[in-house]
Order: C-alpha cells, then sequence, then structure tokens
C-alpha cells in the first residue's frame, strides 16, 4: 500500500511540475515583446530620434521596411536638425524652408518618397536612382528610365546639367566654381551614393531595419 502511495505521490508531482512549465511558457509567449531600440549615439543620433514618426508616417503607405532609408535621407538632408529635418518644403509646393514643424516635414517626406517610390517602381529603375530621385526630382526617373534603368553619378551629372541649361542664374553653385558640384548645380550628383552609405553606417543601430539587397533596398 505505502509503495502504491509513494506511486502515486510521485505521478502528482510531476504533473505539477508539467503544468508549472506549461504555464510559464504560455506567460513567456504572451508578455508583449518590445521592440528593439535604435542606439543614440553617434552623428545619426538627432536623425535617430525621428525614427518612430517617421515609422509611424510610413505605417500609413504600408512601407514601414523603409524606415531607415528615410532617416538615412534625413541624415543627408539637415542631420535631423531644423523645422524641417526632411527639407520637404519645395517637395510639398512651399518655398524653401518654408515647413517649420518637424512632424509636417516627416509627413510631407514620406509622401514625396512614396510618390518617387511609386513611380520608380513603375518605370522599373533601380533603388539608386529613386533615392536620387528625392533630391533631383520626379523627372530624374524618366531621364534614367530612357537611359538604361539604372543609376550613375554620371547620368545625374546629365540630368543636373540639362536644368542648369535651362535656368543658368538660379543654378550657378553661388557663382562658387570651387564647390564639389559646379558646374553641376542642380542637386547633389552625389546624392544616392551618400544615403546608401548612410543606410550601410545605421544598419548596426537600427534593428528596425530588417533585410536590405546589395543596393541597400528594404524587401
Amino acid at each position: 500500500m505505502k509503495r502504491k502511495q509513494r506511486k502515486k505521490s510521485k505521478t502528482v508531482l510531476s504533473l505539477m511540475l508539467l503544468f508549472c512549465l506549461l504555464a510559464g511558457i504560455q506567460y513567456y509567449f504572451q508578455q508583449p515583446k518590445q521592440q528593439p531600440q535604435p542606439d543614440l549615439q553617434g552623428p545619426f543620433v538627432d536623425a535617430l530620434k525621428y525614427s518612430p514618426v517617421i515609422q509611424e508616417e510610413l505605417e500609413k503607405v504600408h512601407l514601414a521596411t523603409y524606415t531607415p532609408v528615410l532617416v538615412a535621407i534625413m541624415q543627408q538632408e539637415s542631420h535631423g536638425k531644423g523645422g524641417d529635418p526632411m527639407q520637404a518644403s519645395e517637395s510639398a509646393g512651399f518655398a524653401k524652408d518654408a515647413i517649420t514643424d518637424p512632424v509636417q516635414s516627416i509627413e510631407a517626406g514620406v509622401s514625396y518618397f512614396h510618390r518617387v517610390l511609386t513611380y520608380g517602381n513603375e518605370k522599373k529603375v533601380d533603388f539608386p536612382t529613386i533615392i536620387q530621385s528625392y533630391n533631383m526630382g520626379i523627372g530624374y526617373i524618366d531621364y534614367v528610365a530612357a537611359h538604361g534603368g539604372k543609376h550613375s553619378e554620371e547620368l545625374a551629372k546629365q540630368f543636373s546639367n540639362l536644368q542648369v541649361q535651362k535656368n543658368p542664374q538660379q543654378y550657378n553653385c553661388g557663382g562658387d566654381k570651387t564647390n564639389f558640384r559646379y558646374p553641376y548645380c542642380y542637386g547633389d550628383f552625389t546624392y544616392s551614393t551618400k544615403v546608401l552609405k548612410n543606410m550601410e553606417l545605421l544598419a548596426d543601430t537600427m534593428p528596425v531595419a530588417g533585410n536590405k539587397d546589395k543596393t541597400g533596398k528594404p524587401f
């Protein structure tokens, strides 16, 4: 009889331990998982502070995976400083620096990025072209599409030169011939290269960035 009681007690104890284990596993998986936070250090500190706002705005157009792209663009545009950190005033139809609210700037910047991304995909250009068109305007997409579909700094120079010829008084680098862009003073022909480099540097500090192909394009 005692042997049966000991065997029954062991069975009950084993069942209790199994129940506690299962309850612990269930509790673990039911807990809300905290999203990894970007490392707010280094040269990207100010731009990274806006990453939650950027991601929230991108989620509205189902483009949240492009958050690191917009942070990299912001870094290139303003280092995350000023009232228009996305430098989106002109793309929104206003005068330069007319936007003074960073949230409005992000809304306008995301809207314009969505536009160039959609159009760029329709025209089947590569992702660096889409990045460059944030700086040079949507016309750059048409130009690249007509010249092979792949961005290069040489194509960006050619497109810049065409715009300079249309308005040489406006696009003259302020008359500064030592400016690295001169005489290609419409936009920055190195813009895409710089933004993609920013994305590489951000990769280790933004776990939210997700996967990227060899051009830096999220997928």
